[in-house]
């Protein structure tokens, strides 16, 4: 049980409380500065605060996180792509692109023998490794923006002008606005149930979306209640758990999650664990900021909301 437990908060905690840490006050907002006058095809000032040159369209990509690669196949640029890690698992296209190792240790050897013509990074991606695929004179370039819903919208765009795709991405954008939208005049005036998220669970710690995270908004734009958004970050506790007892409670497909839950001592009692609403669905459209997150949105309200959907 506790095996199964780590491996759980190590890959989920690992790619959201990380992504807290790693860009929080060291980490700004991505902006765009006009093309060098050089005949570059853009200037980029990233996450990391770093200028970086992109000499010409990029047509030999590389990710270095999910939630880049599923926002370059959302542009039309899927086919562009020459690596990925591990954890880039979506869409099912990505089964026959290279592997260069995890987020948090790439293949740098191998990167550099791709040779791409960008190289995006996420979170996880440490400033030494970006270092040394700057030196070797591969451009790369850190995109990741603040835990709010507009800043999912945001790394949206900054991928889009690194890419040149800057009209695909508002396309994106403006269809996840009108799925967003749908919504809110859905739920609009219903009662909101109280909902936890989980994100990890166990021996280690309870973790979940705080009230400074993105998914707590898309609780909230769901028609629910988050229970911890009276907490910043990702960490809470298992006595808040029990004290508010929410209707809802979400959790992962994957792993086993939802059945781990269910058997371990303290959950199995809570009211949503006993009547049935512990629901299980793909974390990934939730956790990982990109187009998928607006169906994520609408996913929740369908399971807060039924009736507003028949």
């Amino acid at each position: 049980m506790k095996t199964r437990n780590l491996i759980f908060i190590t890959l989920s905690v690992l790619y959201l409380t990380a992504t807290a840490v790693l860009f929080s006050a060291a980490v700004g907002e991505t902006t765009i500065q006009p093309s060098n006058p050089n005949g570059n095809f853009l200037e980029f000032t990233d996450s990391y605060g770093r200028d970086v040159v992109i000499p010409k369209k990029p047509e030999s990509i590389i990710s270095l996180g999910p939630n880049a690669t599923e926002i370059i196949f959302s542009l039309g640029r899927g086919q562009n792509l020459i690596g990925r890690t591990q954890f880039c698992d979506y869409p099912a296209e990505t089964a026959s692109i290279e592997t260069i190792g995890n987020m948090q240790e790439p293949n740098i050897e191998r990167i550099i023998e791709l040779n791409p013509d960008l190289v995006i990074a996420s979170t996880h991606v440490s400033l030494e490794k970006i270092k040394l695929l700057e030196k070797a004179g591969i451009p790369i370039v850190g995109i990741y923006n603040d835990s709010t819903f507009e800043g999912v919208y945001n790394t949206i765009r900054d991928i889009g002008k690194v890419l040149g795709e800057t009209n695909n991405a508002e396309r994106l954008i403006f269809e996840m606005g009108i799925t967003i939208s749908d919504v809110s005049k859905r739920v609009e005036g219903l009662d909101k149930p109280s909902v936890y998220y989980v994100v990890g669970f166990g021996d280690w710690g309870d973790f979940t979306a705080g009230g400074d995270t993105f998914i707590n908004q898309m609780i909230e734009m769901a028609g629910g209640d988050n229970i911890a958004s009276d907490v910043s970050g990702w960490a809470y506790s298992l006595e808040k758990i029990i004290e508010k007892d929410p209707e809802y409670i979400i959790c992962s497909k994957f792993w086993g999650t939802k059945e781990l839950f269910k058997a371990t001592p303290n959950y199995k009692d809570l009211t949503a664990v006993k009547e049935g609403r512990l629901i299980a669905i793909d974390n990934n459209i939730l956790d990982r900021q990109g187009y998928r997150n607006a169906e994520g949105v609408k996913i929740l309200a369908q399971i807060f909301h039924p009736e507003a959907f028949k």
